[in-house]
């Protein structure tokens, strides 16, 4: 519907994200599909899909407290899914990288340290697990850090217009996720 109709002329960068034209553009949707389902008198053809199921199935697999989920409005519950499938967008893509390289265990052990503080980390437990000297592991996770925001950023990119965009992208990226904690 939206390729059809004219939606995407609407779009002015001036007026605001364009994520937040969709999800106008969304809520415009259910509350015409909600209307149309109540002045149906006979069951009708369609088959409607819950908010709240679609959430359940949506892309992201970053783990959100259900309380966080039930205190936040459905606003910051689209931009918080937002943020986290641009992440895990970024995570895939670096996977990926580690799988083509032959690198899959480095990334599945290093990887939950990407964005952890570095007095979070045991360096020396992840060199023993390893079998690589410590000043190893902390190269290794330097690099798999650098890489991951590297593309954490081509993805942001790729939602914008513009390239002086992104940095207000990523600030809003984490001022959402931080809303999940």
């Amino acid at each position: 519907m939206i390729l059809k109709g004219n939606l995407l002329k609407l779009a002015d960068p001036s007026r605001g994200r364009f994520r937040a034209l969709l999800l106008r553009s969304l809520k415009n949707f259910l509350a015409d599909a909600a209307e149309k389902r109540h002045a149906e008198k006979r069951g009708g053809k369609l088959e409607f899909v819950s908010w709240d199921d679609w959430m359940a199935e949506a892309p992201s697999h970053l783990s959100i407290p259900v309380r966080t989920l039930e205190r936040l409005s459905p606003e910051r519950v689209f931009d918080l899914r937002w943020a986290a499938t641009i992440v895990e967008r970024a995570l895939q893509r670096l996977r990926e990288e580690c799988e083509s390289r032959g690198r899959r265990r480095l990334f599945d052990l290093l990887s939950i340290y990407l964005t952890a503080e570095r007095t979070d980390v045991s360096y020396l437990s992840l060199a023993q697990e390893l079998g690589v000297p410590e000043a190893e592991v902390k190269r290794l996770l330097y690099q798999m850090r650098q890489r991951y925001r590297d593309l954490l950023r081509n993805e942001v990119a790729r939602t914008v217009e513009h390239s002086e965009d992104v940095d207000a992208e990523i600030r809003y990226l984490c001022l959402a996720l931080a809303t999940a904690e």
